[in-house]
């Protein structure tokens, strides 16, 4: 099964720092190189990307940033978001949860680390959870 994703910066993060090749964020990325997740994206979450995952205490390559955000646009499609009126605990996070929404009667996810932030939803999941929803099909 092939699914619609939108990949929170925390879950990008966490793969590309990650020490252990069977981590659950790192395993989302593959899927986006592979096909099995699509990811959809919005500029403003693109830009944020970059911001973050160029914060020098990353220590990321910037080759590797480019090949990743690369990654999200090559294999993703660009969603404009709607204005849903939610309002969530940082609303930095609120592009994510609308480009979500607008995708949501393809079966989109939101994938991210810090569930916390967003409505207690079964399409807002962790990267192990989404993880289960692909391999179950």
């Amino acid at each position: 099964m092939i699914c619609y994703a939108v990949i929170d910066t925390n879950v990008l993060v966490s793969a590309l720092i990650t020490k252990h090749p069977d981590s659950a964020p790192l395993q989302i990325m593959k899927a986006v190189f592979s096909g099995k997740i699509i990811p959809l994206y919005h500029e403003t979450i693109i830009e944020e990307y970059l911001e973050v995952l160029s914060r020098p205490k990353f220590h990321l390559h910037p080759d590797t940033i480019r090949k990743f955000i690369n990654a999200v646009i090559t294999n993703g499609i660009a969603v404009t978001p709607v204005p849903t009126g939610v309002t969530l605990p940082d609303m930095d996070d609120l592009i994510f949860y609308e480009v979500t929404m607008k995708k949501r009667n393809q079966n989109a996810y939101l994938i991210t680390g810090n569930l916390k932030h967003f409505p207690a939803e079964p399409y807002i999941v962790s990267p192990s959870d989404m993880l289960k929803i692909i391999s179950s099909d």
